[in-house]
């Protein structure tokens, strides 16, 4: 059972490429942070995953006060949080600010941007993924603030890095459909990138993506993410993923640091979250389909874990969303 599979059909990412650039050093961007390029990028978005496709060349990456990652065509480097960061090849110069020039970019689509010194060129594309921060907190807690993953590594990757480059380059052709190919392949590209993140990672890494790729806690995980309204117990969990009830709660303790049952009252409580954000439906029915057997239980688990009733949670959702739209 694939528990990353699970999450992101409820996570529901949103991705799409926004920037086609080719670049002669020396130069070097300033990237601003996310909460700033969202309302001109995905309007409503919570959040928003900034990733930069290397497609010829070399670059480095940073954050505004990290070191710097080299990064060579084929690599994809993705600021999962959102930090502000700096992408620059060649000697050091002058770093150009993009706060300002943001409603530019987007509104210029992926038409061919030229910019540098003359020397040796980069070129690249620049997406990103938008998503619930609430359920997307699952997997975005276990990655760091930067990290890069190469395309060339696998046949798969190559293949999925033609395709972006074909694709982008015949977005200035208006072909129909051309704006969903590359949504989808931005999505195929983030998704691509945390399966080879995870399987990355040391053999002694804790957290929600180790605990992912662990056989075991991986399957228990992804029963609770596939039904989380079946009233679990832990020794049914246990039962499903072939552990006795003392083994599943230290070996899930020891990867995600606290017992089953309270990973899955989180989950269900963010479910509920989310559907009182998106939906009409009743407090009682999302109530019932988050697993509470009274509307009454989930009133006083949901305010416990947010510091608002469902109905007054709703109530500030909207208004949020209202003004950031």
């Amino acid at each position: 059972m694939d528990v990353l599979s699970e999450v992101l059909k409820v996570v529901r990412l949103q991705g799409a490429m926004f920037y086609n650039g080719e670049f002669s050093s020396p130069w070097s961007l300033c990237s601003p942070a996310s909460s700033m390029v969202a309302p001109h990028l995905a309007p409503g978005a919570g959040h928003i995953i900034i990733y930069h496709l290397l497609t010829e060349g070399r670059a480095f990456a940073r954050l505004v006060r990290g070191e710097r990652i080299a990064l060579d065509a084929g690599d994809l480097v993705i600021f999962p949080h959102g930090d502000e960061h700096i992408i620059e090849n060649g000697p050091p110069t002058k770093t150009v600010e993009l706060a300002k020039e943001v409603a530019r970019i987007a509104a210029q689509g992926l038409k061919l941007s030229r910019f540098g010194g003359g020397g040796e060129v980069t070129k690249f594309i620049c997406g990103f993924m938008a998503c619930d921060p609430q359920l997307s907190r699952v997997f975005l807690s276990g990655l760091p603030s930067v990290f890069k993953v190469s395309l060339h590594d696998n046949a798969s990757g190559r293949w999925l890095e033609n395709s972006i480059r074909f694709s982008v380059d015949e977005a200035d052709t208006s072909r129909a459909g051309g704006e969903a190919v590359l949504a989808k392949l931005s999505e195929v590209l983030f998704v691509e990138t945390l399966r080879a993140y995870i399987a990355d990672l040391p053999a002694d890494q804790t957290g929600w993506l180790a605990g992912a790729r662990d056989a075991e806690i991986g399957k228990t995980l992804a029963l609770m993410h596939r039904n989380p309204a079946q009233p679990w117990t832990i020794a049914s969990l246990a039962k499903e993923a072939g552990m006795s009830r003392s083994v599943l709660a230290q070996r899930f303790r020891h990867y995600l640091s606290e017992p089953p049952m309270a990973y899955l009252t989180r989950w269900r409580l963010q479910l509920g979250a989310q559907m009182l954000a998106s939906t009409s439906y009743s407090v009682a029915r999302i109530a019932s389909e988050v697993g509470y057997e009274s509307e009454s239980a989930f009133n006083r688990a949901f305010k416990r874990e947010f510091g608002s009733p469902p109905a007054r949670f709703r109530n500030q959702s909207r208004s949020t969303h209202k003004n950031s739209a």
